[in-house]
């Protein structure tokens, strides 16, 4: 089969011919159509993400058939079109993963490839009101920003919710789970034309961060956020903490502008603040993630489809661009 190699971090991305693999008694082996980039990806090319460096198959998420199954695994899921949990091995606790935690992509062989054989505990059916490309686009953002909002930010009903860097799969997805629990939400980036796409999918308004004064314009258009959703961290997070009403949450799940480092402590502490971090999610997560998606009939914002795992350095770079609106998908042939 053909599948996309990461060989040493900061070169570009090979197709390589491999051996296709096999379903072992508790596997089953999927045929992919489809696969979805995510920021870790670009990370792990850049050397930048905890892990193998080399030698990778890349990719968390993706769609396909059952092809086949391992002597373990009932002989009916042969032929269903599935989706993949790619948070793996999390562990007992439900508060934190373990120690053999992993993600689909590394250091376990991905779906950027024509095949994949998974445990069957993490291949689920693929929702009915979907197509297969917003089906790949959904499970690693999906899971992600649900236990975000709700397993670990506990959002209500009636809450102002901000999720940051509007145009992310993660930030879409907060958008679309946000407005389905019944909150009123608001955004921010960069770039107004995103900020208007967001209001036409239910945001109320949006705020560009780029401009010095945001955070006193958010707190007196809103008064204040009950939880604020982010993936950016960096010297940007002290704005989050300005902008959170006494008692609210904000949670994040990455990192992409480097470390946090400029919190006064008593405006958090003073007004009992909680900050949260957060990553992929347990089996029940992803069960409760799948059911609150189908019941309100959620679909992943997709930006881009290209057409052969050949371009997959193309839609690499066009993520690193970050001007993309929505999940960044790869035609698996």
């Amino acid at each position: 089969m053909k599948a996309v190699f990461l060989t040493n971090t900061n070169e570009p991305l090979v197709i390589k011919e491999v051996a296709t693999p096999a379903a072992s008694a508790n596997q089953i082996l999927i045929k992919l159509a489809y696969s979805a980039l995510n920021h870790r990806d670009v990370w792990i090319q850049k050397g930048k993400y905890a892990g193998p460096k080399s030698g990778l198959i890349l990719g968390s998420d993706g769609f396909g058939t059952v092809t086949e199954v391992g002597a373990d695994v009932d002989s009916s899921w042969i032929g269903k079109e599935v989706i993949i949990n790619p948070s793996h091995d999390w562990g007992d606790n439900p508060a934190a993963f373990g120690a053999d935690f992993k993600i689909l992509g590394n250091p376990e062989p991905g779906t950027f490839a024509e095949f994949i054989s998974v445990d069957q505990k993490y291949v689920h059916a693929k929702p009915a009101h979907m197509t297969g490309i917003e089906a790949a686009g959904l499970p690693l953002a999906g899971v992600t920003t649900y236990r975000a909002l709700f397993t670990r930010a506990a959002l209500k009903s009636g809450e102002k919710v901000l999720v940051t860097g509007i145009g992310a799969g993660t930030a879409l997805l907060a958008l679309q789970y946000a407005l389905a629990a019944g909150a009123t939400v608001y955004v921010t980036s960069g770039s107004q034309e995103k900020i208007d796409k967001a209001i036409g999918l239910g945001a109320v308004a949006g705020f560009n961060y780029k401009a010095q004064n945001w955070p006193n314009a958010a707190k007196e258009a809103t008064g204040g956020f009950d939880v604020i959703v982010d993936s950016a961290s960096g010297n940007g997070f002290g704005n989050l903490i300005d902008v959170a009403k006494p008692g609210g949450r904000i949670v994040f799940f990455g990192g992409t502008d480097g470390a946090i480092g400029n919190i006064v402590p008593n405006k958090v502490f003073w007004r009992n603040i909680s900050i949260l971090g957060t990553t992929m999610g347990t089996l029940q997560d992803f069960d409760d993630m799948l059911a609150f998606t189908e019941k309100h009939k959620i679909k992943p914002i997709i930006d881009n489809v290209y057409p052969a795992l050949a371009d997959a350095q193309e839609a690499f770079d066009h993520m690193h661009l970050g001007k993309q609106f929505g999940k960044i998908v790869l035609t698996n042939q």
